[in-house]
């Protein structure tokens, strides 16, 4: 068997099996564009000419439809149960303070290390609104900021 042809198809091959381990439509382009350089083989060119082939058929469908493929296979990203604490009210039941570190706020009935977003602080007793979470820290601003 010719070494050229061989190295087609394993490149076929190759691949083709990245694209099974990866789901993501990440090598299917380059085992099309494998297949071709495999016809120009076949149909008598030089390797240049089989490379350029290759090279032209995969960046091709690289170009055109992976956009395509991203908008179809788009990823879901869910909210985990933090995420949904954003925009929410919190009471403050440890004086807010981000020069000494301190703060703590009660949401949903439980206890959090709490930070203001703008370095104010924010007495015991006070509600304030959850801006975002940052590690196990809710970063909140003053109700009514």
């Amino acid at each position: 068997m010719d070494m050229t042809l061989l190295v087609w198809l394993l490149g076929i091959v190759a691949f083709i099996i990245l694209e099974a381990l990866t789901y993501q439509l990440v090598s299917i382009w380059f085992a099309v564009g494998a297949l071709g350089g495999l016809i120009a083989k076949m149909a008598g060119a030089g390797f240049n000419i089989q490379m350029t082939v290759f090279l032209v058929i995969s960046v091709i469908l690289l170009l055109a439809l992976r956009p395509v493929s991203r908008r179809l296979i788009k990823t879901k990203t869910e909210n985990t149960n933090v995420d949904s604490l954003i925009g929410s009210e919190i009471l403050i039941t440890k004086e807010v303070n981000n020069t000494i570190g301190t703060g703590e706020g009660k949401i949903n009935g439980m206890t959090w290390s709490v930070r203001s977003n703008d370095g104010a602080v924010i007495p015991e007793n006070e509600t304030a609104v959850v801006e975002m979470v940052q590690g196990v820290k809710l970063i909140v601003k003053r109700k009514g900021e």
